[in-house]
């Protein structure tokens, strides 16, 4: 995405300048710092790419770090998961960083702002201590703790840490003004007790540093250049800077904040999307409906249409919503060109070709990819009884059906051409055979004679095909935006977000897919064996993304 600079975005431009300055020695290092309390979605995907791009970009370094300060949430569940989710992505951190390596660091430069006189132990409740922060417009009033001597600040610190005091009963808080209009320097809490156990450091400690604390000096021991942030952390930035600019650290990097990533037809709140797996409305964390990383690679999305759609999308200090057609349209054109194709019936109609020979089966070849030789092709077998798709019967057909009906002709997916003459229903009226007739001369689907057949059908085989279940998934939201109007996210939920489809047939090819392998089936769209398949007990294919857009026939 260019800007006015004509050199990409404005934090690429920065870059350039400090390159071209020699700021930092002409060094590039960034960090992508998840906190390991939860699943990464679509938005960490921009700021992975962004962070990890830039440092490549410039021959950098990106660590990959975890915040692992707020021990009460963190698992190591999601450490694993973050890990092999930035792995997925297509970026390289070797060893992670972890806050907590910094503990003992960290203690010490709480310990330097005591003695400089710019933290104290504050005694208010966390009540007492909302009260005195003030509002937006009222400046906070000095907690009566803050003029506390240093030797009795260092005194009720060094208790804390020893584990002495109860958690809300102290807390260490930095004297900066708590006058000031930015809330976040009135005094900021920078360490608290909170008695549980670390998944790292176990019951060593009982203290732990606040986020701004950490962050900001992590950044500061790691060499970081550039700290790359989302917008809600520009109210941040004069706490980061006051931090460094008040300890002896080894470098002050420089907090960048840029837009984060809203889509529509979704939501991306951690809270929000916990009530969801929560409350059951959808199937677990990596539900292919949701937009965590770990669900949109179950569904089949592939890393680099993900990394195409960040760049596509660009990086600006403006918040905007960005439409799923584009993540969508981004997979399409990555499927469209790796995909092998296959074919599928997933609501089958029994076809009997009752001139072809009884007991023979024909093996056939069709290209894997139409546009790809190097791809290869595939056997396919045929039989006097295949399976097609219901819709692609009707009765009755209008004039611009161009599928099958009583007496009409059309075209077998690399096989050929049939007609068919009788229909058989059931005692409900219900369609569930046709008798067809073939003509030999048209194997490959051609017509010697010249004949215009415009119908083409994809088919399986009915003696070898491959039973499965296909799930097919759709957005997760019915509105654009879930939570307009302030209304419960909840009652925006797509009630069609999820069709299951039981006894589908498939070539029998796709008996040997492996899971986030993506297939286009032929006339349907893009669809790939599901991770979880083995626990169902027969083969379950989920529905990456439609062939077309959909959703902008609907909004259009």
């Amino acid at each position: 995405m260019e800007t006015e600079t004509g050199k990409g975005h404005f934090i690429e431009a920065i870059i350039r300048e400090d390159i071209k300055n020699h700021k930092n020695n002409g060094r590039v290092a960034t960090r992508f710092p998840p906190e390991p309390n939860g699943y990464l979605h679509i938005g960490h995907a921009k700021s992975i790419c962004l962070n990890f791009g830039m440092a490549g970009k410039f021959g950098g370094k990106c660590n990959l770090r975890f915040d692992d300060s707020n021990p009460a949430k963190e698992k190591q569940v999601y450490i694993d998961s973050i890990q092999s989710t930035v792995h997925w992505l297509g970026f390289e951190f070797g060893t992670p960083y972890y806050a907590s390596d910094y503990f003992d660091r960290l203690y010490e430069f709480a310990v330097e702002l005591i003695q400089k006189g710019k933290a104290y132990v504050c005694s208010l409740a966390p009540e007492e201590i909302r009260e005195y922060r003030g509002t937006l417009t009222e400046p906070g009033k000095n907690s009566p703790f803050r003029d506390r001597s240093v030797e009795e600040n260092l005194d009720l610190f060094a208790r804390m840490k020893a584990g002495e005091f109860e958690e809300g009963r102290h807390t260490l808080r930095a004297k900066i003004d708590m006058a000031s209009p930015n809330i976040n320097l009135r005094d900021p809490i920078i360490y608290r007790v909170k008695k549980a156990s670390h998944p790292r450091t176990g019951t060593r400690w009982c203290i732990y540093p606040m986020y701004d604390f950490t962050h900001s000096l992590s950044d500061a021991l790691e060499g970081i250049t550039h700290s790359l942030c989302s917008l809600e952390f520009e109210d941040h930035r004069p706490l980061y800077d006051w931090i460094l600019d008040v300890l002896d650290t080894p470098c002050h990097p420089q907090q960048i904040e840029f837009a984060r990533l809203n889509i529509n037809y979704t939501v991306l709140s951690k809270r929000k999307l916990q009530k969801l797996v929560e409350e059951g409305h959808v199937d677990g964390w990596d539900d292919p409906r949701l937009p965590t990383l770990e669900g949109i690679r179950r569904r089949g999305y592939t890393p680099e249409a993900i990394r195409n759609f960040c760049d596509l999308i660009g990086v600006s200090k403006k918040d905007s919503r960005v439409d799923m057609g584009l993540l969508e349209s981004c997979l399409r054109d990555d499927l469209n060109e790796r995909a092998p194709r296959a074919m599928a019936v997933l609501r089958p109609l029994k076809l009997t070709i009752e001139n072809y020979p009884e007991g023979l089966t024909e093996t056939l070849e069709a290209a894997n990819h139409p546009q790809k030789e190097e791809m290869g092709k595939r056997p396919l077998t045929f039989s006097r009884e295949i399976f097609i798709e219901q819709d692609d019967f009707m009765e009755d057909p209008p004039k611009k059906f161009f599928r099958l009906g009583p007496g009409r002709e059309v075209r077998l997916r690399y096989a050929y051409l049939v007609t068919c003459k009788e229909v058989v229903k059931d005692e409900t009226g219900r369609v569930t055979e046709l008798i067809c007739t073939y003509d030999p001369a048209t194997k490959g689907g051609n017509t010697p004679d010249g004949r215009k057949v415009k119908g083409t059908l994809h088919w399986v085989n009915a003696q070898d095909c491959l039973e499965a279940d296909v799930r097919l998934y759709d957005r997760l939201f019915k509105d654009e935006n879930p939570e307009q109007d302030k209304q419960d996210f909840i009652e925006n939920l797509n009630p069609a977000s999820l069709e299951e489809l039981k006894g589908c047939k498939l070539e029998k090819s796709l008996g040997q897919a492996l899971p986030e392998k993506v297939y286009q089936f032929e006339r349907l769209g893009y669809f790939c064996l599901d991770s979880k398949a083995g626990a169902v007990g027969r083969p379950v294919f989920n529905r990456t993304v439609t062939l077309k857009d959909t959703w902008a026939k609907l909004s259009g």
